[in-house]
């Protein structure tokens, strides 16, 4: 017997029918003999109606209230899905966030998890064998007792918080893809399911583009050491539990492939500073006022010239990118750079693996199939287990195919 938990995404629940299969799937875990919490989002196109009604309600909302409103939509589905569960013989009960209860900061729209009390849900596995459905994406502030949300794919990081809480043995998120895969099938069909990841390369490949999983849902994983099993809520319910991709410490991975996935993010910006004096403080009156201003900045490089000038070269999220542009004009007469300029049809390919470590050559055998290919690099970034590169958006299929087959993920 284990205890499980299992998460359920938007078109998981999107409406009675698709409910009642995701209870067969907890039916089916509740017959193997297991001890179940299953975790819920709104029914697909729930949520972004309710912050369409806040909006047309006003502009400038109250962000207390836009968070009652808002996690109202799993409310509905955890009710839902135990009134079904029941109708199937199944002891079932919904719970809200403020109910465990799942405490968290005061940040409304994108609050962070405190602490999840799961006293009472053990309790009553062992007394009752009762499944708890819980709304996820919500919870409440304890001070002033207000409900929180916590921001878009919040439902991931309520389930791996609630899993760790009861000491789960696994935390199933289902979905509406069987897994964690090389790279996007849709671009590379010979793209697979990955069997195991390592909680640091699903941690990059999250956060470089692949929408698997919440990135804060994947750091919560790894620091509780919550393994996490990605599924399709499509399967059939009575699919083995093979099926999927297990996201777990590295060495329940015996051996480690030297390049684990190919991820990329359309959402990049870049930004170049032209002609700045090469001399202490440059950086920080650049840098500065962007992070004041809540703009993430990523990939710099430098260079400097024999005149004792300097050209800085960074990206931004694109949804960023005129925000950027007008900080940096306001600190132009301090700074002193002769020119700005920009580009927004780039984007971010990144190649990932905890074999890296050990393995000479990786980034060489790259740049030179992209470079066989015709492919410009703009830019460059490392980590220990990532290597990201800047390029033209119009090569994004061919360059993501190139690595993908140059590394042997085709296989």
């Amino acid at each position: 017997m284990a205890r499980l938990v299992m998460k359920f995404g938007g078109t998981s629940v999107a409406d009675l029918e698709h409910i009642r299969n995701v209870a067969r799937h907890v039916k089916r875990e509740i017959d193997a003999g297991h001890e179940v919490a299953v975790v819920v989002s709104a029914m697909a196109g729930t949520t972004n109606q309710l912050v369409e009604w806040c909006r047309e309600a006003s502009v400038l909302h109250d962000a207390r209230e836009y968070d009652a409103v808002v996690a109202s939509g799993e409310q509905v589905s955890a009710g839902l899905l135990a009134i079904v569960l029941q109708e199937m013989g199944v002891t079932a009960r919904s719970w809200q966030g403020w109910q465990l209860p799942i405490l968290t900061d005061n940040a409304h729209g994108s609050a962070h998890i405190v602490e999840v009390n799961g006293a009472d849900l053990i309790k009553r596995f062992k007394e009752r064998r009762e499944v708890a459905v819980v709304a996820g994406f919500q919870g409440v502030h304890k001070e002033t007792g207000r409900i929180t949300t916590l921001g878009r794919g919040g439902s991931d990081t309520s389930a791996v918080a609630v899993a760790a809480a009861i000491h789960a043995d696994r935390c199933d998120i289902y979905t509406d893809v069987d897994g964690v895969y090389t790279t996007d099938p849709r671009i590379v069909p010979k793209a697979h399911r990955l069997e195991k990841i390592a909680y640091e390369e699903m941690l990059e490949m999250a956060s470089l583009g692949a929408k698997v999983l919440q990135v804060r849902s994947v750091e919560l994983a790894m620091h509780k050491k919550v393994r996490i099993n990605v599924r399709s809520s499509f399967d059939p319910p009575d699919a083995p539990h093979s099926v999927g991709t297990l996201i777990c410490d590295e060495e329940e991975i015996v051996e480690n492939q030297v390049v684990t996935g190919i991820a990329f993010s359309k959402d990049e910006a870049q930004i170049s500073i032209r002609r700045v004096a090469d001399k202490p403080g440059v950086a920080a009156a650049l840098f500065g006022p962007l992070a004041e201003a809540n703009i993430n900045v990523d990939m710099i490089v430098q260079n400097i010239s024999a005149d004792g000038r300097t050209d800085i070269t960074f990206t931004v999220p694109v949804a960023d990118y005129e925000r950027a542009k007008q900080v940096l004009e306001k600190v132009k007469s301090k700074v002193g750079f002769s020119a700005l300029e920009g580009a927004a049809d780039v984007v971010k390919v990144s190649i990932i693996g905890v074999g890296m470590r050990t393995h000479a050559g990786v980034a060489a055998k790259a740049f030179k199939a992209l470079a066989e290919r015709g492919i410009n690099i703009r830019a460059i970034s490392t980590s220990e287990i990532k290597i990201s590169v800047l390029i033209d958006a119009a090569f994004t299929e061919l360059a993501v195919r190139t690595l993908h087959s140059v590394y042997g993920l085709d296989q």
